[in-house]
Parts: structure tokens; C-alpha cells; sequence
């Protein structure tokens, strides 16, 4: 597996991590300090954030970059790529993201919104910026991981903005795997099963008779950093593997999101 040491030498040794105060992102941010690698650290939890990044400094000898926004707000993409520039950040892990249990006509405009700001908006501007930036030098390595989720692969009831935003970032980290090559970009999409997250586990679950496999934090994102730059899309984990082949291949996808659908309804039974 890519460790941090490994990720600094291929794509330098300054990383954006977007979404990093908790959950995947701190899980990310410990794997890459371990290794050497510098974070500009970015989310809208700024006490959360300013103890990890201090944590991280003391404990891996690194430097942080911790910037508090709203990714929500326009204006933010150009701050994270004013920061970008400055450092010559050639890795990139997306993994904010806005995420509800909700039937959809619950949701308000501005939440729907919401969605698509953080979840789609944000995350193609910073590739497109991070593109522009490195444009010159296709023999220097570039990487890109977009976090996407299961939930983008099928119609789900309760999911519907949060599976299609995420739908979105895996068709985009998959085109863009293919015509960023020539450039020296690695692009991933990290399509992750349920995790061990404080957001996750603030949802809730029931999981009753319904068979769930939970991974942690720490193992989504080693997983994910050791697969960049081998493919475009990958799912980390076994089983969760397993059951997209399973509804993928042998199921029709009319029957596949039933399926995907009713179990999310059972996991949530009040929602």
C-alpha cells in the first residue's frame, strides 16, 4: 500500500484535503503527515480543524495551512487556489461533502442547493483550477481524489440530492481520468460503502436483519491513497466490491436499486 512517504514522493509535498477536520479526513490527514507530506487543511469546523492541524504539527513535524470557509460560498475556490499556488500543491483529496437522511421534498431550496455547491460546484472548480495551474509540466505528477459514495451508484429513497451530487463527482473523476492523462493527472473517484464517521454514526442506523459492512476511517483512505494513479474508480473493501458486482452484473438495475433503496428505507425507518 501508498503510504505517505510514497505520496510525497510521487505528487509532491504539499496536499489540499477538503473536508479535514474529522472522520475520512482526519484519517487522510494522519496518513499523510505520517509520511512527511505538508496539508492545507479545509473545512467549516474551525475549532475541530485548528486542533488537528496544531496536532499534526507536533506530532509529524509537518507544516498545515488550515483555512475555515464555507465551501458553500463561490468565493472559496479562489482563496483555497490563491493557497495552491503558493505552495505548489500537486495532490488534491476532495472529501467535504453535504450530506442528509431526508425524503426529498423535505429539503428547503437553500439545502438543495447546498448540495449542489459543496457536493458538485466546489469540487469541479478546484480540479479545473488545479488543471490550469499544472497545465505546463505533463512529466510532473499530479494527483486528484474525488470522494463519491455507493449511494451514487443507484436511486435511493432518503438519498436522492446527496446520491445524485456524489453520481456527479464519479462521472467526472472517471472522464476526467482519461483526458487528464496526457497532463500527468492522477484522477480517482473513492465511491466508499458506509464508514465509521461522526457523521455516519449521527445518523443513526438500524441495522436490524439488514447485513451492513462498516469500515473504518483509516482503512477507506489507505485504500484509496494506495489506488491512486492504478485506476479511475474504486471501491474500497471486499464486500462492499462484492455487492457491486453482484448488483451490477447479475442483477437488472430496476431490481438493484429496489433493492439499494429498500435496505436504505429499513436502516432508517423513521426518516
Amino acid at each position: 500500500m501508498l503510504r505517505g512517504k510514497e505520496m510525497k514522493e510521487i505528487y509532491g509535498s504539499w496536499c489540499l484535503l477538503a473536508g479535514a477536520a474529522e472522520g475520512l479526513g482526519e484519517a487522510y490527514a494522519k496518513a499523510l503527515a505520517e509520511g512527511g507530506m505538508n496539508i492545507i487543511m479545509v473545512d467549516l469546523q474551525d475549532e475541530l480543524l485548528l486542533s488537528l492541524g496544531a496536532q499534526l504539527e507536533r506530532e509529524y513535524l509537518i507544516r498545515t495551512r488550515r483555512i475555515c470557509l464555507d465551501l458553500a460560498e463561490a468565493e472559496s475556490a479562489d482563496r483555497i487556489m490563491e493557497v495552491i499556488s503558493e505552495t505548489s500543491c500537486r495532490l488534491m483529496v476532495y472529501n467535504a461533502a453535504y450530506s442528509r437522511i431526508r425524503k426529498f421534498m423535505e429539503y428547503t431550496q437553500d439545502e438543495l442547493d447546498r448540495y449542489l455547491e459543496v457536493n458538485a460546484r466546489m469540487p469541479a472548480c478546484l480540479v479545473h483550477g488545479m488543471a490550469s495551474l499544472h497545465n505546463e509540466n505533463p512529466g510532473q505528477k499530479k494527483g486528484i481524489i474525488l470522494m463519491a459514495s455507493m449511494a451514487g451508484l443507484w436511486g435511493s429513497g432518503l438519498l436522492a440530492p446527496y446520491g445524485a451530487t456524489k453520481a456527479f463527482n464519479i462521472i467526472l473523476a472517471e472522464a476526467l481520468h482519461h483526458e487528464l492523462k496526457s497532463r500527468g493527472f492522477d484522477v480517482m473517484a473513492c465511491v466508499a460503502g458506509p464508514t465509521s464517521t461522526p457523521a455516519y454514526l449521527a445518523t443513526r442506523p438500524r441495522y436490524g436483519r439488514v447485513l451492513i459492512h462498516v469500515m473504518t476511517p483509516q482503512k477507506v483512505a489507505m485504500a484509496a491513497l494506495s489506488s491512486l494513479g492504478k485506476r479511475a474508480f474504486y471501491i474500497p473493501g471486499w464486500r462492499n466490491r462484492l455487492n457491486y458486482f453482484l448488483l451490477t452484473r447479475i442483477l437488472p438495475r430496476k431490481i438493484a436499486a429496489r433493492i439499494f433503496s429498500k435496505a436504505t428505507g429499513k436502516l432508517y425507518p423513521e426518516a
